[in-house]
């Protein structure tokens, strides 16, 4: 009897994972990249005896299989995923594929904004009450990797809209949806049902065991709840309104799962602005969900200083502080970044536009940046905007030069904030390495 054929298609961190997981579950494995696979991930396909390819697809080795495993930056419209799946190739993603071998409870948190933070402060929170937990999704190691080698009693996953695509028979114990603001629309036909439809399909599955917690006050989120069935347990939260699970009240977070409540003293929170009230709502909800003791919880919170690329204060040079907020691709990441300035912006941005709308900037903009300083290789739409409503707009082509161009034109008490609304592939691998190159040349300062 042959084996079963498993394909992965991406040689990064998800595919490297579900590769692994595939060998050690007994199917035949190949894995194909259409670009250059990393060193370290060669090297450990090899370690792990797991024929590859790289800088392009050979159809006869993926087209004889089974099942293929998409990595998630691989779009739909991939020439390769069409072939497949006119051939009726079922075409999962990492999530799909690892939940199937492994019992451990999940704790999944998808939306437009605060993920990274919302997953990084929850899995924090299970970690210090001593939880068997991991991280995974779209950060830290491979949920696929960790299901394989030393699986957990809990996962803590980033979903972004790609991994939720590719995610069919998928149970997800207790959902997060953040908020849902129009993101990646170049994936979705341009249209933002489609991208509403996809973040719900956290709900997929769910039963009367488990739990969605959500934004009450997210407009495409209200509009769009009662359209999707679900049996969870609802749980929503709030700044406006009083009579839900997680609200604001004098200056307080209070967080209210079965008939228990406890209080979080806004003031005693590192993170700054109001997106990050949500976010700890949401982790609070999460935790308390999860069981864990509400002083936990709230020690938790007070400790936490946020994550690496998002509103990291990098460092402070003749009175002008540098803030690295590079995790802001796209416009309503930007809106809390701006909102939450108390100085004179120089504001570093652009990249590869996924179809934004600049719109909801413009009044931030317009009172609060007084130089906006293009980066990326077409930086159009952006000067066409700001055109009129910022005093002082420049072109780069570098993060080079427009860290050195933002220092020359900086004062005492001026901000330069990089939060550039955009996708990074115009210029860098990743968000990460754009934030990474940002912070190397503020130090070069």
């Amino acid at each position: 009897m042959c084996k079963k054929r498993i394909v992965v298609l991406g040689g990064g961190e998800s595919g490297f994972g579900s590769a692994v997981l595939a060998k050690v579950k007994g199917f035949d494995v190949f894995l194909s990249d259409f670009g250059k696979i990393s060193e370290r991930y060669k090297n450990k396909l090899v370690e792990w005896d797991i024929e590859f390819e790289e800088n392009g697809h050979t159809e006869e080795k993926i087209l004889n299989s089974h099942e293929i495993i998409k990595s998630p930056g691989i779009p739909d419209t991939a020439a390769i995923v069409r072939s497949a799946k006119s051939k009726g190739i079922p075409v999962i993603s990492e999530i799909e594929f690892a939940g199937r071998y492994s019992q451990a409870k999940t704790i999944c948190i998808t939306g437009s904004n605060g993920k990274t933070t919302t997953t990084t402060l929850i899995y924090n929170i299970l970690t210090n009450a001593g939880y068997n937990v991991g991280l995974a999704g779209n950060i830290g190691i491979s949920y696929a990797y960790q299901v394989a080698t030393a699986d957990k009693d809990w996962y803590v996953i980033e979903l972004s809209s790609f991994q939720l695509d590719g995610m069919y028979d998928y149970r997800v114990d207790i959902a997060v949806l953040l908020n849902i603001t129009p993101d990646h629309l170049d994936r979705y036909d341009y249209d933002m049902k489609n991208y509403i439809a996809s973040k719900f399909r956290i709900l997929r599955n769910q039963t009367l065991e488990d739990a969605l917690i959500y934004c009450y006050d997210d407009k495409f989120i209200s509009e769009s709840i009662t359209k999707y069935e679900t049996q969870a347990k609802l749980l929503p939260f709030s700044v406006k309104n009083r009579s839900v699970s997680g609200i604001l009240s004098n200056g307080n977070i209070i967080i209210r799962v079965c008939n228990k409540e406890f209080i979080i003293n806004r003031e005693n929170i590192k993170l700054a602005g109001l997106h990050n009230v949500y976010n700890v709502m949401a982790s609070g909800l999460a935790a308390s969900i999860a069981g864990v003791d509400s002083g936990v919880i709230i020690d938790t919170v007070y400790t936490f200083n946020g994550v690496e690329h998002r509103l990291e204060k990098v460092g402070e040079k003749n009175g002008v502080l540098y803030i690295n907020d590079s995790k802001a691709t796209n416009v309503d990441s930007v809106w809390y970044a701006l909102e939450g300035m108390d100085r004179p912006v120089i504001w570093i941005a652009g990249g590869t536009d996924k179809g934004n709308d600049y719109e909801p900037l413009a009044e931030l903009a317009k009172n609060k940046v007084k130089t906006l300083i293009c980066m990326g290789v077409d930086n159009t739409k952006l000067l066409k905007y700001f055109d009129g409503l910022i005093p002082e707009i420049i072109s780069t082509d570098s993060i080079c030069n427009a860290v050195i161009t933002a220092s020359s034109l900086a004062k005492s008490g001026d901000v330069v904030l990089l939060s550039p609304a955009c996708a990074s592939f115009d210029l860098f691998k990743n968000y990460e390495d754009r934030g990474n190159q940002f912070k190397e040349q503020v130090n070069k300062l």
